[in-house]
């Protein structure tokens, strides 16, 4: 750990969301063994839900109230009314934490703040402090936003359902490859993600030689990451635990901020199974599954007839979706009476391959790197009527489970991926290198 004696103190402030806390709390730990000391914030409505937060040197804790301060239950049906109150009281209360600082005679020198967040850098700029954003998604999807709602807006709103777009620095994409954000009407239910990306993208075009951390890296996005010529993109990850990475801290195994209750015995179980023979499935934190394409996820995986692991929120009612499949019984049987789990997700940097099934946001994006970018990876396909079979999930699982070329090819591209992850976050890494240079440039000048 480099000298916490110097004065830079930096604020973190990230969406109450276990994908932003995770690599924010990682990326928080990079920054104190840099010898930057970081306040990271939160609101209520995750910080309450935390069991456990890590005990580090240079790292300390501050919530801030969202109005909701934990009664917000995670149905996407109320996202937009919780949104909308969490810019109006964390706009308050992000503000007051920055000025208490200052009449201490201890000021943050910095603002950093996750996707979805800009309007903690509107705050930032009206107090006339520094502000970087920390973008936890590829840079490929803010390339895709900042065209769609500057240069080539008008190429998106003609854009057809059938019409391929061609964008610089990025492979061609068709509609299916764009956030679900690109074409979401401002005043809809998902309006509030819209305006939340128009409004980091017109701060980042009011500022001068703007600067985007990204939680990428270079050998993984070099194109992307220079695509935009008005900002200057830094590929500072993959923000996961050293132990899984460059291997620096063995002890450091988690991230440390666990939202979710996750099932005791499934490590335990994990350990009896056959070396890459387990299926995991996840969606997201918020991502809410309707019961016809939980049955025909239940369904596929009862003709797959392999072991799983599936990670399942509880409904908003407090009931379980899987007590709704038809298939429970067959699933239990070969689930081998294992608790379905709730943990984190397999990232690229796990070096396994992906089955892609995108719902919304950026997963349509990832989908596509996924599966025609880093060629890691199968992509479910829609029926006419946009539901995903049951037999095509059979068939993107056997071609990641079976031997065969197929699933070979894919397991030599994830293994090539995670080799260079590691190299990218070792000591004259890419990403390891951006980031000293950052903290030099930005947060340690005076």
């Amino acid at each position: 750990m480099e000298n916490l004696m110097n004065d830079c103190h930096v604020l973190l402030v990230t969406f109450p969301g276990q994908g932003h806390i995770n690599p924010s709390l990682q990326f928080a730990k990079k920054l104190v063994n840099l010898g930057i000391k970081v306040t990271f914030s939160t609101s209520l409505t995750a910080f309450n839900r935390i069991s456990k937060l890590p005990n580090i040197e240079g790292l300390s804790f501050t919530p801030f109230s969202d109005g909701y301060d934990g009664k917000f239950k995670g149905s996407l049906d109320e996202f937009e009314s919780f949104y909308s109150s969490l810019v109006s009281h964390g706009s308050i209360f992000v503000a007051q934490i920055i000025e208490s600082r200052a009449a201490e005679g201890h000021p943050f020198k910095h603002v950093i703040y996750t996707t979805l967040m800009a309007w903690v850098g509107i705050v930032a700029k009206g107090i006339n402090i520094p502000s970087t954003i920390f973008w936890i998604q590829p840079a490929t999807v803010l390339d895709i936003y900042y065209y769609c709602f500057t240069d080539y807006a008008d190429c998106f709103k003609n854009c057809s359902q059938d019409q391929d777009v061609d964008l610089p620095g990025l492979p061609r994409l068709s509609p299916r490859d764009f956030p679900s954000f690109v074409f979401t009407d401002v005043n809809s239910k998902y309006g509030w993600g819209v305006k939340s990306i128009i409004d980091q993208v017109e701060l980042l075009n009011s500022e001068e030689n703007p600067r985007v951390l990204v939680n990428t890296f270079d050998d993984l996005e070099f194109d992307a990451l220079r695509a935009l010529k008005n900002l200057t993109m830094v590929g500072i990850g993959p923000s996961i635990p050293s132990a899984f990475l460059d291997g620096n801290d063995p002890l450091d195994k988690s991230f440390g901020a666990d939202l979710r209750w996750s099932s005791e015995n499934y490590m335990d179980w994990l350990d009896t199974m056959t070396k890459e023979s387990v299926i995991y499935i996840a969606f997201g934190s918020y991502s809410e599954i309707s019961s016809q394409l939980m049955e025909e996820i239940g369904q596929g995986l009862v003709k797959c007839g392999r072991p799983f692991l599936w990670v399942i929120r509880e409904e908003k009612e407090g009931g379980y979706p899987e007590e709704k499949l038809t298939c429970k019984e067959e699933l239990e049987k070969q689930r081998e009476n294992c608790a379905l789990v709730l943990a984190s997700g397999k990232s690229l940097s796990s070096g396994m391959p992906i089955v892609a099934c995108p719902l919304w946001t950026d997963q349509g994006c990832n989908a596509k790197l996924v599966q025609d970018v880093w060629k890691i990876g199968v992509r479910v396909n829609a029926s006419e009527e946009g539901v995903v079979e049951r037999d095509e999930f059979k068939r993107c699982i056997d071609i990641v489970m079976e031997d065969g070329e197929k699933r070979e090819e894919l397991k030599k591209n994830a293994k090539k991926w995670k080799d260079l992850a590691k190299e990218a976050m070792k000591e004259n890494g890419s990403s390891n290198v951006n980031l000293k240079a950052y903290v030099n440039e930005i947060l340690l000048v005076h």
